[in-house]
C-alpha cells in the first residue's frame, strides 16, 4: 500500500498532466489558426505526451491497488498575445510540472517509497528534456521569429515532428 500523501499527490499530477494535455491543444489550436501547421503539430504531439503521462500514473496508482479520482480539468488561463508568448509560456508551465514531480518525489522519499521514487525517476529525467525542449524552441523562435523565412523553415521543422510513446514499461 502507498502513502496516503504520496497517493493523494499522484492523483492530483493525473489532472496536471490532464490540463498540460488541453494547454497544449490550446498552443496547437492558436499556431493552426496563425498558419504555423509545424507549430501546430509540434504542440499535438505534446498533447499526446501528456495524456501519456496521466494514463501511466492512473495505471501506477491502479497497479498498487489504489482508486483514481478524476476532478475536473481546468480551462487553460494563459492569455496567448503572440507566437512567442505561447513558446514561453510552454516553458514556464513544464518548470511548474517539473516543481510539481520533485513535490511528489520528496514525499516518497520521506516514507521511503522506494517503489514509487523509481517509478517517478523516468518523470524526473522526461521534465529535464521537456524543458529543454521548449527552452530551445524558446530560443529558436528569438533567433528565426522576425525573418518570414526564417520563420517557415523552423515551422517546416516542427511539422516534421512525429510521436513516439514513452518508453516507461509498468
Amino acid at each position: 500500500m502507498l502513502d496516503k500523501k504520496v497517493v493523494e499527490l499522484l492523483n492530483q499530477q493525473v489532472n496536471k498532466e490532464f490540463y498540460s494535455a488541453y494547454l497544449y491543444l490550446d498552443f496547437s489550436n492558436y499556431y493552426y489558426d496563425e498558419g504555423l501547421d509545424g507549430f501546430g503539430n509540434w504542440y499535438r504531439i505534446q498533447v499526446q505526451e501528456e495524456r501519456d503521462h496521466a494514463m501511466l500514473m492512473l495505471q501506477y496508482l491502479q497497479n498498487n491497488g489504489e482508486k483514481v479520482v478524476l476532478e475536473a480539468i481546468d480551462k487553460p488561463s494563459v492569455e496567448i498575445t503572440d507566437a512567442k508568448s505561447v513558446l514561453e509560456a510552454g516553458l514556464k508551465h513544464e518548470q511548474y510540472v517539473t516543481e510539481l514531480i520533485h513535490t511528489i518525489y520528496e514525499a516518497a522519499h520521506s516514507v521511503k517509497d522506494f517503489r514509487t521514487m523509481q517509478f517517478l525517476d523516468w518523470f524526473v529525467k522526461e521534465q529535464g528534456e521537456e524543458e529543454n525542449n521548449a527552452e530551445t524552441l524558446v530560443k529558436k523562435f528569438e533567433l528565426f521569429g522576425d525573418d518570414p523565412k526564417s520563420l517557415y523553415m523552423l515551422d517546416n521543422e516542427l511539422g516534421a515532428r512525429i510521436y513516439s510513446a514513452p518508453s516507461l514499461v509498468l
